[in-house]
């Protein structure tokens, strides 16, 4: 059996191992073995929970990407899903003359988690693996900094498992976050670091609300995150990253060839953005690899805005539709705080 989309399988027994070492779909890194005659045990796969929330240490594999990673710490998110009924179903305007129903956001958690450095060539056709950037902290106002390997993950996403490794996690972070204790469920704790870096970055890692809506079996899930102002020429200029995962939720190939972003600021600016596929990619879903994630950057000259537009996909036949990006909000948060402090220790 094998998770949807996922690089792992399962024995007939308990264990969690890797895919044949040949494949492009292997959790470990390539080794020198014959094809196909592999499986490297990854660890025990435990019951997935449907209620309550995992514990920082807790291992996992990604059901849709499937590294290997280790849960940091939970958020609550909003999820403002487009694809639920809501009790009315009126169509509003919104201040960018966008029409769209009107949706309650459902609390949702979400995980901050650490990837397996190992798994991160194998994933990068299909996810970027620097998922969490910043404001450098000197005068460029342009300039990021990333943190690779940390993501945002579902808590359906997760497929927990458990293992007698005390390093089952390779990130350069793992042993700064985490320590291994063998009288605690799960056997890794977060050291202090861990509480003093999410306690410092709090308002730059905050995942806070999440849309998510379906055309034509294609979902489009963003996460929008503000950070931080600069001053530039006089004027404040706000910035915002969006995380957004496209999946394919049907069995027929399709490729992604445009996007079409309108970007309405405060400051009464609306802005429409076209071009070829996105970060320079045209990206394919597949039954097999059904779902491709990215992040990127937005700027406005005002403290708040909204995002909203389309995804151009390709059928087999060569015909093309339409798939919704579902509007979302950006919002600085009202209590500027201190630049983010990253990985100076």
């Amino acid at each position: 059996w094998t998770a949807p989309g996922a690089r792992c399988c399962v024995s007939p027994g308990p264990e969690a191992t890797s895919a044949p070492a040949h494949s492009p779909n292997d959790l470990s890194a390539p080794r020198n073995r014959p094809e196909g005659k592999v499986l490297e045990t990854v660890g025990v796969f435990e019951a997935p929970k449907q209620h309550g929330k995992y514990e920082t240490g807790q291992l996992f594999l990604h059901s849709v990407f499937g590294y290997r990673g280790i849960v940091l710490f939970p958020w609550q998110a909003r999820l403002y899903d487009r694809d639920v009924a809501s009790p009315v179903t009126e169509k509003s305007e919104n201040a960018t003359g966008h029409g769209s129903k009107e949706v309650k956001g459902k609390t949702h958690t979400y995980y901050q988690v650490l990837i397996d450095a190992r798994d991160c060539p194998h994933i990068s056709q299909r996810s970027q693996t620097e998922a969490v950037t910043f404001l450098a902290n000197h005068d460029d106002s342009r300039a990021l900094y990333a943190i690779p390997g940390l993501d945002y993950v579902s808590h359906e996403d997760i497929l927990p498992y458990s293992s007698t490794d005390q390093v089952p996690i390779q990130h350069e972070l793992f042993e700064r976050f985490l320590m291994y204790d063998q009288t605690k469920v799960p056997p890794f704790v977060a050291r202090d670091t861990l509480c003093a870096w999410q306690e410092k970055n709090h308002p730059w890692l905050e995942l806070s609300d999440v849309h998510r809506e379906t055309t034509e079996n294609i979902r489009v899930t963003v996460i929008p995150f503000y950070m931080g102002m600069r001053e530039a020429q006089n004027s404040h200029v706000y910035w915002w990253r969006y995380c957004i995962r496209l999946e394919n939720l049907d069995s027929e190939v399709v490729q992604l060839r445009e996007r079409h972003w309108r970007i309405f600021s405060l400051s009464g600016t609306l802005e429409t953005v076209r071009g070829r596929g996105v970060v320079g990619r045209e990206p394919v879903l597949s039954k097999e690899q059904p779902a491709f994630q990215y992040s990127s950057h937005v700027s406005l000259q005002a403290s708040s805005g909204h995002m909203w537009g389309t995804f151009r996909f390709e059928r087999p036949d060569g015909s093309h539709f339409d798939v919704r990006i579902p509007p979302f909000s950006l919002e600085s948060n009202k209590d500027e705080k201190t630049p983010p402090s990253g990985l100076h220790w």
